[in-house]
Order: C-alpha cells, then sequence, then structure tokens
C-alpha cells in the first residue's frame, strides 16, 4: 500500500513534466492553445520562470497583442505542439 506522502498530484506532475520540456526547448518556435483570451500564441520560448513559459510573441488571434513577451502560465495550456528539426514545423499565419 502507497502511502499519501509518496504520491504526487497528477497536476503537479503534469506541471512539472511541461516546465521541464519547455525549459529544454529554450529558444524554439512554439505553438499553443488555451482555454481563454487570447487562446492561441505563436512563438518563440525565451525562458521558463516558476510555472510560467515565457515567450516572445509572433502571432496571436489578436494582431495588436503581437511583438510582445508573454508569459503564460503552464496550467492555462490545454495543447502545444513546440517545432523541432525532425518535425513539422509551425505555418506562417500571416495574411
Amino acid at each position: 500500500m502507497t502511502q499519501q506522502n509518496e504520491c504526487q498530484p497528477i497536476n503537479l506532475a503534469r506541471e512539472e513534466g511541461i516546465s521541464a520540456h519547455f525549459g529544454q526547448n529554450i529558444g524554439k518556435k512554439v505553438l499553443i492553445l488555451t482555454e481563454a483570451f487570447p487562446f492561441m500564441f505563436i512563438g518563440e520560448i525565451i525562458s521558463v520562470v516558476d510555472d510560467f513559459a515565457e515567450m516572445k510573441v509572433q502571432t496571436t488571434s489578436i494582431p495588436a497583442l503581437e511583438g510582445k513577451t508573454w508569459f503564460v502560465h503552464i496550467d492555462t495550456i490545454e495543447v502545444f505542439y513546440i517545432e523541432t528539426e525532425n518535425g513539422v514545423p509551425i505555418p506562417e499565419l500571416k495574411e
């Protein structure tokens, strides 16, 4: 039988895993979908600070918010894709 203090809550494990993954991919392009406004970010991962991903946003659903540095809370990320040398590139979504 496992003791209570030996188990890690799933949300904490998820947060730590995503934070570590983002930290290993600093400098790479990322697509993030969130549940809340502004819903979508495409940009470069600058750093990971605690449970926030700092990114330079290139594209979002609101053009006035582009070209700025954003801190996205890891818990708000629903879906993400980090571009790698071997993976499919994130398309440019400009008109």
